[in-house]
């Protein structure tokens, strides 16, 4: 009895020695630690002339420490209470300065102690840039005169920047609008410590309020008066020697844009009642219009809270939206109405109309036009030019227009109609330029415009310019990218009528840099960065593009990286990571178009798979997963089987090279990849082994849509069963490593998923490994997760794909 005693004993005690594991942050092998520890290029401004250029410099990953200071998360928000900036915010911590065709860099004077720097705004001229900078107490605001590479505090501590970005310029470049501390906020309410007076009550009146599982909503009246407090601001107006003078009285903005020629200021904010089902931007909110002393002009607009939306992606509220200063005039509002009452089962001609009203913005505005589909945006020329796009999202359709804003009488032209999931043929972006108001408008000579396109083919891409007649809609092409050993990304325009454009190239080892081409000079090309390769270790991996078919005829591509010094003449049968992410496409057509360039950079961020190629892998990343749904089929109809059939192409062309040992490859993704990865390995025997990151597992916790699909659980509920992992759990015979970020905030993809979904392979006796990371959302941020992220994947591969072991199971059952 004894024996039998301490035997359970020593189960139980195996048991949670294997089931929960308490483990210090680990790092990878130092071959990938010395990758991510390679120090990150500046991001690179360059104002609209191209004469200055400013750098700006940040770490690649926060401390552990960062993200665990103070969090509040209302209304959808993640917020430091005590600093009052977003608690998620990305810093840079240096600026320096130089000349665009000089190699002198310059450092800023002036800069904080420690900088934490944030929220960069052109001033309207492009001679300033205002910045913030967050102490540990606050929000402080700062300008930089690029010309003197000089930096100046304007504000100490006490700007709010809860609510996004507070600042904004004036237009004639003397100052600043600032969203500041009011001095009577009231003190939070701790909610770990508050008596509560009563339970919490939401009510259904029978009205469908079909929404996506969003997170960080307000759940009690502590959080509401919380949310207030925090988004209570009022705004001062900031001159550039530091002196404050009162703008507006404390409220609840949300954002604020002054006019083009300066006189006017639109400012929105948040209203009563909230919600406890939808994020803030859907909370009741109105806007006004104040002249620059700060004198109501007139209110043009009041939303209710919306809570209820008709069904499908392309619905919106009724009312006006989109609203907006239209760019070539002084003071002109712009705005969309719905014709469709919103809901886009509704059959009609045109879904929106669009209307401007001019100052003293009274009354209903001037219709301009009608759209087919759901209005985007417009791109203004001048008083007989502009140009308006739409797009429905179910045909995967999008037109651009041409009209004449001074004659809604005339008929706008369609100029562009097509399926934007079309890439071979995108005609590109249209040029533009500042104008008199220093506002972007569209660049022209006489009807002629300007595109900027991909240049996406199938024999590669080669990125173009093309001078386009408005009228006639002939095309001449100005320029096309001839580069087949590196990549030319084509960037903005800097003078068309010199030809001059700011381009980017880069190759499989050239760390990217900027230059001025002369597209009408041959060989024109001046160099304005000099940034050098910090991944100089992986300078000897082989990179190439492959192309391969499913098989249905799909054409499929991926980039295959082979390890470092690879010889290919040895055809040694190394494993493989295949890294992916699906896409829901409307047409085979589109599904199958190559967008991958096997001449960009090989640049390995915290989530990639090519760190190993340092460990003597095989990887093909970005694999194409397209799922395919054509006519009345909807993708997700056959989402299972089309994964399956991409992977097995993807495994089978690279086996085909002779590369792999196709019984020893992994599959990764995150988020949707991951959602993948767990179907796949439920579905198929295709691989060794998955890492499955951030993802959603069972699809009834997300009941009124996912991803792309639209249909409800009550509309197709064999749908949500069948791409549910979770309800295939018994079906796992993979060994799956999960990782998931504990504070998670991504719609659909809440912890709970990857707790469950665990707890249901656990108790299904497969094998599974789950690793919470503490204070991590959707991405990672803190050094220490990442590198622990990285020692966990490498440790999984090395023992469930690189060492494998042999499955004996069927033989052994087979001799007894």
């Amino acid at each position: 009895m004894k024996k039998i005693f301490f035997l359970f004993l020593l189960v139980f005690f195996s048991w949670n020695l294997t089931a929960q594991e308490n483990l210090d942050y680990q790092k990878p092998p130092k071959e990938i630690l010395e990758l991510v520890d390679a120090p990150l290029a500046p991001s690179v401004l360059i104002d609209k002339k191209g004469e200055n250029v400013v750098l700006i410099y940040r770490d690649p990953y926060k401390p552990i420490a960062e993200l665990s200071e103070e969090e509040l998360r209302l209304g959808g928000l993640r917020i430091n209470p005590k600093t009052n900036i977003g608690s998620r915010t990305r810093y840079y911590n240096d600026i320096k300065t130089k000349k665009a065709l000089k190699d002198n860099i310059k450092e800023v004077e002036g800069l904080p102690e420690s900088p934490r720097l944030s929220n960069f705004n052109w001033s309207p001229n492009q001679k300033m840039i205002a910045f913030s900078h967050t102490t540990s107490t606050g929000v402080e605001i700062w300008v930089l005169n690029i010309n003197e590479s000089k930096a100046t505090r304007l504000m100490e501590g006490i700007a709010n920047a809860n609510m996004g970005n507070p600042i904004e310029w004036k237009k004639d470049n003397s100052g600043l609008l600032v969203n500041v501390l009011p001095e009577d906020r009231k003190a939070l309410i701790n909610s770990g410590e508050a008596i509560p007076s009563g339970p919490v009550i939401s009510v259904s009146d029978g009205e469908k309020a079909q929404n996506r599982t969003y997170q960080d909503l307000l759940s009690n009246t502590n959080d509401e008066f919380n949310f207030e407090q925090l988004a209570l601001s009022k705004i001062v107006s900031l001159d550039l020697k530091g002196n404050a003078t009162d703008f507006l009285p404390t409220a609840m903005y949300s954002s604020m844009s002054v006019s083009p020629n300066g006189e006017y200021v639109m400012v929105s904010q948040i209203k009563t009642p909230f919600s406890y089902i939808v994020p803030y931007y859907r909370f009741p909110n109105e806007t006004n219009i104040y002249d620059m002393e700060g004198n109501l002009i007139n209110q043009v607009n009041d939303v209710p809270l919306q809570e209820v939306l008709p069904k499908g992606f392309m619905s919106v509220r009724t009312g006006r939206r989109s609203m907006n200063w239209r760019n070539d005039k002084p003071a002109t509002l712009i705005y969309a109405k719905a014709l469709d009452e919103g809901d886009p089962e509704n059959k009609v001609d045109f879904r929106d109309e669009v209307y401007q009203l001019e100052a003293p913005f009274k009354g209903e505005g001037k219709p301009l036009l009608k759209t087919i589909n759901r209005y985007r945006y417009i791109q203004w020329g001048n008083d007989n030019i502009a140009i308006a796009h739409d797009y429905w999202w179910n045909t995967r359709n999008m037109k651009a227009y041409t009209f004449n804003p001074s004659n809604s009488e005339q008929e706008p032209k369609v100029l562009f109609d097509r399926n934007y999931q079309d890439r071979y043929n995108d005609p590109g972006s249209f040029v533009t330029t500042k104008n008199k108001f220093n506002e972007y408008v569209l660049e022209l000579e006489g009807e002629k415009a300007f595109l900027m396109g991909d240049g996406y083919t199938p024999e590669g891409q080669f990125p173009f310019v093309d001078e386009i007649n408005l009228k006639t809609q002939k095309k001449n092409r100005l320029y096309k990218s001839e580069y087949t050993d590196k990549l030319e990304n084509l960037y903005s325009s800097i003078d068309m009528k010199k030809g001059t454009v700011l381009v980017r190239i880069e190759s499989q080892t050239d760390y990217p840099n900027y230059y001025f081409r002369n597209i009408r000079k041959k060989d024109d090309l001046k160099q304005i960065t000099s940034f050098e390769n910090p991944f100089k270790s992986m300078q000897n991996v082989q990179k190439e593009v492959i192309s391969y078919e499913r098989e249905d005829g799909l054409s499929l591509d991926g980039t295959l990286y082979l390890p470092v010094n690879y010889d290919k003449e040895s055809k040694e049968k190394k494993p493989m990571i295949l890294w992916a992410y699906p896409r829901e496409y409307k047409d085979k057509s589109s599904a199958g178009q190559n967008t991958s360039n096997p001449n960009e950079f090989i640049y390995p961020y915290y989530g990639s798979p090519i760190y190993w190629v340092t460990q003597g892998y095989v990887v093909l990343d970005g694999a194409a997963f397209p799922i395919v749904g054509e006519g009345e089929e909807e993708p997700n109809d056959t989402f299972r089987e089309q994964l399956v059939d991409n992977a097995k192409a993807a495994i089978d062309a690279v086996d085909e090279m002779g590369y792999i040992d196709r019984e020893r490859v992994a599959v990764g993704g995150h988020s949707y990849g991951a959602f993948m990865v767990a179907n796949l390995l439920s579905h198929s025997d295709l691989f060794a082994a998955g890492i499955a990151r951030s993802g959603a597992y069972n699809r009834t916790l997300t009941p009124f849509g996912f991803q792309s699909e639209e249909r409800s659980y009550w509309e197709s509920p064999e749908t949500y069963y069948n791409m549910s992992p979770f309800m295939h759990a018994e079906k796992m015979k993979t060994p799956l490593l999960l990782i998931h970020g504990q504070a998670d905030n991504n719609s659909g993809t809440y912890p709970l998923q990857s707790e469950r979904y665990f707890n249901a392979l656990k108790g299904l006796g497969a094998t599974a490994r789950l690793v919470m990371l503490p204070k991590e959302s959707h991405g990672y941020s803190a050094k220490e997760s990442i590198l622990h992220m990285l020692w966990e994947q490498h440790e999984w591969l090395e023992k469930y794909v690189k060492n494998k072991q042999e499955d004996t199971s069927e033989d052994d059952e087979k001799s007894k």
